[in-house]
């Protein structure tokens, strides 16, 4: 039976190729509302409205700097008045995918780099996080996912450096501590670590750097954003109910630990 009303509150969910739109497009052919919050206001707006027409769930879009806690809280106000109106389902899930990366070796990153990519991935995490908990804590019922990396587990990457791998190992270490506190209200706090997924992030990449990252991987090949988004959406169901404090590692067996 498909859930229903409850909404999915998602950052970083515009990339027409993005785990994100996979994503809010699962929550929504699952009979979830959806509202996307990203940097781009506009966008935000677009594909909620495209989700609305093809799956006809609630959806609403609206602009967030992750790393803002102004923005998040006018963000989360917005969402807010949507629900008090009836437009929304309650808040049931928030899934934190906004993040960004440097490829910028370590003795030429600046701290400006370092601050950018630790406040949008880590403090992003750390402030739409709080901003939607207490509706979840208040209701008994709620799921916060976070996107984490296989970088943060075996240091670095493709395209991740070390402030990537160090915003995204935070991520895993607020996942467990906010899980040990805050499970006994009815709402669970995971994290997942995709390795490569074939995402805009890849756009450019050679033949042969697509079969260089292909060939360290056992399964032969990168991911698919739904086969992340079937992982996200799995976590936020009833099903996974007694998984709290969790990392679910979705990388082809490129990273075994």
């Amino acid at each position: 039976m498909k859930q229903i009303q409850r909404t999915a509150i998602l950052t970083g969910a515009t990339s027409p190729r993005g785990i994100g739109v996979s994503t809010a497009r699962h929550f929504a052919s699952e009979g979830w509302g959806v509202v996307i919050l990203d940097l781009d206001h506009a966008a935000s707006e677009q594909v909620a409205q495209d989700i609305a027409e093809e799956f006809g769930v609630p959806a609403f879009g609206h602009r967030i700097d992750v790393a803002d806690e102004a923005s998040v809280t006018t963000a989360q106000a917005a969402v807010a008045a949507q629900v008090a109106a009836g437009g929304l389902p309650p808040t049931g899930a928030v899934v934190n995918i906004a993040g960004i990366t440097s490829p910028v070796d370590f003795l030429e990153t600046t701290l400006e780099i370092w601050h950018k990519v630790m406040n949008v991935n880590a403090t992003g995490t750390y402030l739409v996080s709080k901003a939607f908990l207490p509706e979840m804590i208040e209701s008994g019922w709620g799921r916060i996912i976070n996107m984490s990396s296989v970088s943060a587990q075996r240091g670095g990457g493709v395209f991740g450096k070390v402030p990537y791998s160090s915003a995204k190992a935070a991520i895993l270490g607020f996942t467990k501590a906010l899980a040990r506190e805050i499970s006994a209200t009815g709402v669970t706090v995971n994290a997942i670590t995709p390795g490569a997924v074939d995402t805009n992030i890849r756009v450019g990449s050679t033949e042969e750097q697509e079969a260089a990252i292909a060939a360290g991987i056992p399964i032969g090949r990168t991911a698919t954003t739904g086969e992340i988004a079937s992982v996200i959406g799995f976590l936020a169901s009833d099903g996974a109910s007694y998984l709290t404090g969790t990392t679910i590692d979705i990388n082809g067996g490129s990273h075994m630990h």
